[in-house]
């Protein structure tokens, strides 16, 4: 009998392996739940027109049909439009955001919510990255403006999941914070006001380094290139205390940008920080 040739992406864990993951997911739902997060698990599936909304995600979703599907027929059994197509979700971001939607009658918010549950990305295997995998989200939903103070407590809370897994190898993190208002308000203050164009280019600094980074600013966002270095000078702003806070105050002076958006960020990242100092575990140290 022919050996059958394993699915590249698709992992199966012998059962040593099976044990170790099982761990691992039930140490991250005991700590969310400890944090007072409710758990959930949504659809594996979901319209492939509300999969599709961001664009550069086409090439990974799995689609769905029936082996015997009439040509011309969707899975309303009438149509092959794309709004009654489904396809496998390759996050949980989309079908939290339609769970939330569609019960929101049912919900006490703030809304606090864990979700572990497999999905599906149809991209190029590659080491630390499968075709199929377990996704652990947390999240808080508010009806109208959220109180800062989860967004404090949701990076914490996912330190300390990740701190009770170093008896399974799983080395020492460090949760990197960012705060967009910071941002925002810097490159409006630069003059800037294609926000996402620029951060579109910053993310992409540690794949081609900050010289191509600079040439896609003036390009693709239509920054000047003194602009282009101010940009890189804030992404550029690191620490482990609020110390990050006076740097970015000083970079705002040099260049004459002033924003009440910029500082209202500012004091959030303060607050960040100032919460991590007190409440860090002994198994971490600061960076």
């Amino acid at each position: 009998m022919a050996r059958p040739t394993p699915l590249s992406g698709f992992p199966e864990w012998l059962p040593d392996g099976r044990v170790v993951e099982q761990h691992v997911l039930d140490t991250l739902r005991r700590t969310f739940e400890l944090h007072g997060f409710a758990g959930i698990e949504t659809r594996a599936v979901e319209p492939l027109d509300q999969l599709l909304r961001k664009g550069e995600t086409s090439k990974e979703v799995y689609v769905l049909r029936r082996l015997q599907e009439e040509p011309g027929e969707g899975d309303d059994g009438r149509s092959g439009r794309p709004d009654k197509q489904l396809g496998l979700h390759f996050d949980l971001t989309v079908p939290f955001a339609r769970y939330v939607l569609e019960n929101a009658g049912h919900l006490t918010f703030p809304f606090k919510r864990y979700q572990i549950q497999k999905v599906w990305r149809g991209e190029r295997p590659q080491d630390g990255r499968f075709r199929e995998f377990a996704q652990a989200d947390i999240d808080v939903v508010g009806a109208g403006e959220l109180p800062y103070h989860f967004e404090v407590e949701l990076p914490l809370v996912m330190a300390e999941a990740l701190g009770a897994l170093r008896d399974v190898g799983v080395p020492q993190v460090r949760v990197l914070v960012n705060n967009r208002r910071v941002a925002e308000g810097f490159y409006r203050g630069l003059g800037l006001d294609a926000v996402d164009d620029v951060l579109r280019q910053i993310d992409k600094l540690d794949k081609v380094g900050p010289q191509t980074v600079a040439e896609l600013l003036v390009a693709e966002a239509g920054a000047t290139p003194e602009q282009a270095d101010a940009c890189l000078a804030l992404a550029s702003i690191s620490g482990s205390d609020t110390s990050v806070v006076d740097r970015v105050r000083a970079l705002a002076a040099e260049h004459g940008v002033t924003s009440e958006l910029m500082d209202t960020g500012l004091a959030e990242l303060a607050a960040v920080v100032e919460a991590a100092s007190v409440r860090r575990p002994a198994w971490s140290s600061p960076t």
